[in-house]
């Protein structure tokens, strides 16, 4: 047994790699793959009684054929071994040309899925510097916007500073002609009281000086008609006339 396995140990690492490829073809554990390889069909055999003899004989025969038997063990187990290591080569081959297949068709997948992450990410590229440009524009966009609206918010500030000040003067000035006006008022309802006052003196002296006139002429009239009166009476007495008579 010892030079059997001496023999054998070079195919230790084989059976070993041949029984991983196995359990990953089968999807079994290693331990289920070593089981079913080191399982051998039960042979018949036919035990043949050997004739009786004597006990030096029977020793000496029981000798050999357990030399015997140990070779053709040995034999029987070398041919076994060949023959599963062929058809663990057999398998390995096919385990590993499958394994080919799957490889090249898992490649020819994640070359795909590449082109496709690639091609993703260059839309992602695109779409983000598509982004990038456009928030650019609207920022550029907005800040012209925001300065354009502080300018015109600076310039309605001014004219509504300009306008305040300006209502303001004018309301200053309204208010002086208002107080203004009201002095003028005041002041020609005095003219107006001195004025009437004066008027009313003027008018009372005027009337007075009239009816002083007017006595005056009256009384200067009746002297004259009087003297009147008396040369004509004198002037008819000289014609001989009566005046009481006419």
């Amino acid at each position: 047994m010892k030079a059997h396995s001496s023999s054998c140990d070079w195919l230790l690492p084989l059976s070993i790699t041949v029984v991983r490829c196995l359990a990953f073809a089968c999807g079994s554990s290693h331990e289920s793959v070593c089981r079913l390889i080191l399982r051998r069909p039960k042979e018949n055999r036919t035990v043949i009684m050997p004739p009786k003899k004597a006990k030096g004989t029977v020793k000496n025969s029981k000798k050999k054929l357990d030399g015997g038997d140990q070779r053709e063990e040995k034999y029987r187990r070398s041919v076994l071994d060949v023959a599963v290591l062929k058809e663990h080569l057999v398998l390995r081959r096919e385990v590993a040309r499958q394994a080919q297949a799957s490889s090249e068709e898992l490649k020819s997948q994640m070359r795909g899925l590449k082109e496709e992450l690639s091609e993703e990410r260059e839309e992602k590229k695109d779409i983000s510097a598509d982004l990038a440009r456009q928030n650019k524009s609207l920022k550029t966009e907005m800040g012209v916007k925001v300065q354009k609206l502080e300018t015109e918010v600076t310039t309605l500030r001014g004219k509504l500073d300009k306008c305040q000040e300006e209502l303001k003067v004018e309301k200053e000035a309204r208010a002086r002609m208002e107080q203004e006006k009201d002095a003028s008022i005041c002041e020609l309802k005095n003219q107006l009281d001195h004025m009437e006052t004066g008027y009313q003196k003027i008018l009372h002296d005027t009337l007075d000086s009239l009816l002083s006139h007017l006595a005056d002429a009256r009384l200067r009239w009746t002297d004259e008609s009087t003297s009147i009166h008396l040369e004509y009476k004198e002037l008819l007495s000289s014609f001989g006339l009566n005046p009481l008579q006419l």
